[in-house]
């Protein structure tokens, strides 16, 4: 759907319902929503404008707690409007804003995608988990680099979000052979590297990703194969720094089963795991490879200590 038929609110429940997935691209997508709403919603009363800018954007953050780009998308669009001295300004600003964060978010896929095919072997057999924009674009510019013997990718349920990567990997004439989730200890044998994505990386180089990832990491630990991570900088979270634990999201059990056909049975549908920084070999980011235990300097440098003292969007308000 294209930017001009999108809507807010569209936009808000596509988030929620995972019509718009992959964590980059919720991040842009509430940035887009932000903007939209700004832009439908302007009136001459700025407090008022602002006020109702903070609502929207709590019921944002609202639809996937786990997903710290949310946070970025939303937090980076309504940077500084709360200095605006009138309606108009603050549009100015988010929609300025929303432009510079959504380009960025765009070019960092890319760049990671030249330095991490840098890390890919020659002949490299592949892992991967989920579906993940920068760890796509880091196998395909691999594969366009000759280094690519085959890439297993899991199914990734109960979403299914391995079918997505499985179908862009052989649109780009990557080889590919799809697995169920269970048959990862079993394949890891036969690969040379593992490479995943992040849906929030903490500050003490923990990423959160799609349920499933720590234990491959764990597996790839055990046989010795390195583990990549491929995570743009609006990943890493902010929160953390202060302490405060990243919320690990509960799904719909009905996306496991039909709970009509299991009377009396209870389904835990975690969305994310986490996988702790010792198993984790290096995270590739748009501004170099780092260890997994330099995601506290990313975050320090990239985001500024007052990341500290801005942790939601209450500076919408006034």
């Amino acid at each position: 759907m294209s930017s001009e038929k999108m809507t807010p609110e569209g936009i808000l429940e596509g988030i929620r319902d995972m019509s718009i997935r992959g964590a980059a691209e919720i991040g842009r997508k509430a940035s887009l929503a932000v903007r939209l709403f700004a832009e439908k919603e302007i009136g001459p009363d700025v407090d008022a404008y602002l006020s109702k800018l903070q609502r929207f954007a709590k019921d944002l953050l609202s639809t996937r707690p786990t997903a710290v780009t949310l946070w970025s998308g939303v937090t980076f669009t309504l940077r500084g409007t709360e200095k605006a001295g009138d309606s108009k300004e603050v549009l100015g600003m988010i929609q300025k804003n929303s432009e510079r964060f959504i380009d960025a978010s765009l070019r960092a896929v890319v760049t990671i995608a030249e330095i991490g095919a840098k890390k890919v072997p020659l002949d490299a057999t592949i892992l991967t988990h989920c579906n993940s924009s920068a760890a796509v674009a880091t196998i395909i510019k691999a594969h366009e680099l000759g280094k690519v013997k085959m890439v297993y990718a899991t199914e990734s349920r109960p979403k299914l979000q391995g079918h997505i990567t499985v179908r862009q990997l052989a649109e780009k004439k990557v080889p590919v052979t799809m697995i169920v989730d269970s048959a990862v200890r079993h394949h890891m044998s036969l690969v040379d590297i593992v490479i995943v994505g992040a849906d929030t990386v903490a500050s003490d180089g923990s990423v959160i990703n799609k349920i499933g990832t720590s234990q491959i990491a764990l597996v790839a630990h055990e046989r010795g194969v390195p583990f990549l991570v491929c995570a743009e900088t609006i990943k890493f979270s902010p929160q953390t720094l202060r302490g405060e634990p990243v919320t690990i999201e509960e799904r719909d059990p009905a996306e496991v089963i039909d709970l009509k056909k299991f009377p009396g049975v209870k389904v835990s549908n975690p969305v994310f795991d986490v996988t702790p920084a010792k198993y984790i070999d290096a995270i590739v980011t748009e501004v170099g490879v780092i260890p997994a235990k330099a995601a506290y300097e990313i975050i320090l440098h990239n985001l500024g200590a007052d990341s500290l003292m801005t942790q939601n969007p209450e500076g919408a308000g006034r």
